[in-house]
């Protein structure tokens, strides 16, 4: 991992922000893929099951992947549960009783937003701190995320056609 950041402290610094925030938001989409895993009943469950156990798996290496980033930044990566979950962006429901559908939207919509996201970071990664290696990384986590997100629009079938494409500026 390398990055032009690590020798620039302004820059270093609201990076290393931005990093933390989207470890925030992508901790709050790993721990609610996982209780949809446990919670999700009715017809399609084995089959939805398994669709979050593949993303709470992808968002476990997400997770790992964006702490290194921090430290690479020569930053501490947050551990502590509720820094984490205070820090999120993104919000979410938990799975208990939740119908199937509507733990697909949540996570598609927790996908949107993170994707969105990322577009912004490193948009501002590329342009504003002049860090390519960086603003490269970020766009490989959102291709992740936009990934998971067609995953959970295609279990959803066609009503979320007419809310798409959410737009990346904010």
């Amino acid at each position: 991992m390398k990055t032009n950041l690590t020798s620039g402290n302004d820059g270093r610094q609201e990076m290393g922000r931005k990093l933390q925030l989207l470890l925030a938001d992508e901790y709050r989409l790993y721990k609610i893929t996982h209780d949809y895993h446990w919670n999700v009943t009715g017809p399609d469950d084995h089959a939805l099951r398994l669709l979050f156990q593949l993303q709470h798996e992808e968002a476990a290496g997400g997770v790992d992947d964006i702490a290194e980033w921090i430290r690479v930044l020569h930053l501490g990566a947050p551990i502590n549960w509720t820094e984490l979950r205070e820090s999120a962006r993104c919000s979410t429901v938990s799975g208990v009783g939740l119908p199937a559908q509507s733990m697909l939207a949540e996570l598609l919509r927790s996908h949107e937003e993170i994707i969105a996201q990322l577009h912004a970071d490193s948009t501002v990664c590329l342009h504003e701190l002049g860090d390519a290696s960086m603003a490269a990384h970020l766009t490989e986590l959102r291709e992740r995320q936009e990934s998971a997100a067609w995953m959970v629009r295609a279990q959803l079938g066609a009503t979320w056609e007419k809310n798409w494409p959410i737009p990346l500026s904010a």
